[in-house]
């Protein structure tokens, strides 16, 4: 390892903001072997590893950085592997920056190291190997387990279960396999064809993945349980919130949840080549100040808005948005209204949207979320020119299987109640995790529930003990 401290990461070098906001294409490029092995290098192997304590699927992470800074990238993926079946998804969307990287003893005095950033690469360097290397399967327990949802969580639990020898069936409710990974995360943070690749990758472990089955409607909870051992849930949080405001069903305002899922997983972004339906709006709104918040404007300016902005009640400091997404949006042109709430919408004759009165907004005492609270400034009501707004507040769970499973709890939101340390709902046999239990999460949080449930379903295979 090198002795002399690099304080800054390795750059990685991304499509210029001119450029990008013309395409769908990955932003960030990914490192070079030279540039990977030099910011492995910035590692300083402490003794004592704060940054797998921020990992919520607890990767070795020195190990495999060690493994990168040494050349030997085989080594580098198996260690992650042994942790994360979705290294290139996690290297990509996970907020390092809050976990791992976040508690890097070298980010207490410069840069900590770019631990994302290796895992992208050692991911994507697999990839491009004629083989994968398939870890050891354990001999067939004659068990079987439902995974509904295909979401990160579901796969996680799937590739733990499918490893310990245990048959394994995933169940989607769209027609491609993903959940949020596909339907929400547009195509230039997440390419859909790495998504496909990780899903691929568990197909090969043995892991079967049916698409366009809806449970709680094709068959109910009740129903799959005559033909499996143990259930997961990890139906996420698609129910979408809007603000219940004034003229709120003018034509032209959506959901988050349908503008992404029209672009992302139906692919309007690809005009001519399929023909989805998709608003394509001159001067688009996005309300919130979240991730999706920022994929919503940023899809927007791709499609072809001349004015795209952000509507945000709080300052930027409190944005629950990724710094270098925010810092991207404003790269890209984004325009951004903080301390400011919509009131009301006003539409044209025929109905649909063609202004959003807001009110400046001031922050006062923290609230229950440990932010301040955003207070109205009486009399400060103006109008923005939009033809698009775009909700993205947050979302809950569907409400489906709740409402056709009678004995799982559910909380005041929607979400399904579980036991934190297993991930055991109040239903025998059935677990859950991830947004259908916290809400709008992140990717590497579901990840880290499937984990616990999939440790706590073994045990219950094993044993039969619920």
């Amino acid at each position: 390892m090198a002795n002399k401290i690099v304080q800054k990461k390795t750059h990685m070098k991304e499509q210029s903001p001119t450029e990008r906001i013309k395409n769908f294409n990955e932003v960030p490029l990914g490192y070079t072997e030279k540039e990977a092995i030099a910011e492995a290098n910035r590692c300083l192997q402490c003794k004592n590893a704060t940054c797998i304590a921020g990992c919520p699927v607890e990767i070795d992470i020195p190990g495999f950085v060690l493994k990168i800074a040494e050349g030997d990238f085989k080594s580098a993926i198996r260690i992650i592997k042994d942790k994360n079946v979705l290294p290139a998804i996690c290297g990509r969307v996970c907020p390092q920056e809050d976990q791992c990287e976040m508690t890097c003893i070298l980010g207490k005095k410069f840069e900590p190291v770019g631990i994302g950033r290796l895992e992208r690469f050692i991911a994507d360097w697999e990839a491009t190997q004629k083989e994968i290397e398939i870890p050891e399967i354990k001999p067939k327990t004659g068990k079987k387990v439902a995974i509904v949802g295909s979401g990160p969580g579901g796969l996680t639990v799937a590739g733990d279960l499918i490893k310990l020898g245990h048959e394994v069936v995933v169940y989607e409710a769209l027609h491609k396999p993903g959940g949020v990974l596909v339907y929400g995360i547009p195509e230039f943070r997440l390419p859909k064809a790495i998504v496909e690749r990780e899903v691929n990758f568990l197909k090969k472990l043995g892991v079967k993945v049916v698409t366009s089955f809806i449970v709680g409607k094709t068959k109910t909870i009740d129903e799959l349980l005559e033909e499996y051992d143990a259930i997961y849930l990890g139906t996420g949080a698609g129910l979408p919130w809007f603000m219940n405001i004034p003229g709120e069903n003018y034509k032209g305002i959506y959901s988050a949840n349908e503008y992404l899922t029209r672009s992302n997983l139906m692919k309007a972004y690809l005009f001519p080549e399929y023909d989805t339906p998709i608003v394509r709006g001159k001067k688009v709104a996005v309300i919130g100040g979240g991730n999706v918040a920022m994929d919503s404007a940023r899809t927007a300016l791709r499609l072809g808005a001349i004015e795209s902005r952000i509507i945000y009640r709080r300052s930027e400091k409190e944005m629950p948005a990724r710094i270098e997404e925010v810092e991207r949006a404003k790269e890209e042109g984004i325009i951004f209204d903080i301390l400011t709430l919509p009131v009301e919408y006003h539409s044209d004759d025929e109905g649909w949207v063609r202004e959003m009165e807001c009110i400046k907004m001031k922050l006062g005492r923290p609230d229950e979320s440990g932010r301040r609270r955003p207070l109205p400034i009486e009399g400060s009501n103006f109008k923005i020119e939009v033809d698009t707004v775009v909700v993205a507040i947050g979302q809950s769970p569907n409400p489906l299987i709740p409402q056709t499973t009678s004995d799982i709890k559910v909380g005041k939101w929607g979400n399904i109640i579980v036991d934190t340390e297993s991930g055991k709902t109040s239903k025998k046999g059935v677990w859950a995790g991830g947004d259908v239990v916290r809400g709008g999460a992140t990717v590497i949080l579901a990840m880290g529930d499937g984990r616990i449930a999939a440790n706590s379903i073994n045990e219950y295979l094993k044993t039969g003990v619920w």
